[in-house]
């Protein structure tokens, strides 16, 4: 079974973080929440409290094969001055393991060199702090094992991006069907 991590920073978009959680648990994926604080609980950039699974400074990330940003202002903002979580996407990303942004976080990889030469997206306006990529309008992108999204109304895309790259196609549509979400099949 996958195992992944989904970074949560104060000031995160919580669409964004929680439908993802939401859709790799119902994919039978486990996924843990990550406070990059000190602190289990996380307020949302819309004031949505909720508590993580585990706080950064206690995971042992040798047993993950992603992780996942979320979006959301001042939370990716949080997440790019965050020493632990730039050395962590930038070991996953050396390692070929999945690193997944979606909203303002892809600029994130982009500030840290982790989108040269490859196909992304982000937020619309954020394509200047994503230097080398090829800037891509499309609701998900997926190049190798970094898969980045637009944002929150791309949410699910996103999360169904992330199963497929675990699984197959037909299991992330399948996946969608049983929620009665259909935009993944185009």
């Amino acid at each position: 079974m996958s195992k992944v991590a989904i970074f949560m920073a104060e000031g995160c978009e919580e669409i964004e973080g929680l439908t993802v959680v939401d859709v790799l648990r119902r994919a039978k994926m486990e996924i843990t929440m990550v406070s990059i604080t000190d602190a289990k609980t996380v307020t949302s950039s819309h004031g949505v409290t909720f508590e993580a699974d585990a706080c950064l400074a206690d995971v042992d990330f040798t047993e993950y094969d992603g992780v996942i940003l979320p979006g959301g202002l001042p939370g990716t903002t949080n997440l790019g001055e965050c020493d632990q979580v730039v050395g962590l996407i930038k070991e996953f990303a050396e390692q070929d393991k999945l690193v997944a942004a979606i909203c303002a976080a892809p600029s994130v990889l982009g500030k840290n060199g982790l989108l040269e030469g490859k196909k992304a997206t982000s937020y619309p306006g954020y394509e200047e702090e994503m230097p080398g990529c090829t800037y891509l309008t499309e609701s998900v992108v997926r190049d190798g094992n970094i898969i980045t999204g637009r944002g929150m109304g791309t949410a699910i895309d996103f999360a169904l991006a992330i199963v497929e790259y675990f699984s197959d196609r037909d299991t992330a549509v399948a996946l969608g069907h049983k929620f009665i979400y259909n935009n993944y099949l185009k």
